[in-house]
């Protein structure tokens, strides 16, 4: 997995073909747009987890928790 920080208006893109454009956003919450082919299925997380539990697949889902960043005099040596 890869973590990085990015400015307002800055992409990325993924592959030759999907590009990723962060448009900003205000506490925890981000704006992004998403320029890809429609051939490319896009979905947010939580339909993707509504759906695995109403099919019975709940159990299975798959959920990212953030690290929390401490200043460097905390971090394990």
């Amino acid at each position: 997995m890869l973590r990085m920080s990015v400015a307002a208006e800055e992409y990325v893109m993924i592959g030759d073909n999907i590009k990723v454009i962060f448009l900003g956003g205000t506490g925890k919450h981000m704006r992004i747009m998403i320029d890809a082919p429609k051939d490319v299925a896009i979905a947010r997380s939580k339909a993707i987890e509504k759906r695995q539990i109403a099919s019975g697949d709940g159990e299975h889902i798959h959920r990212y928790y953030a690290q929390p960043e401490y200043p460097e005099k905390y971090k394990k040596r």
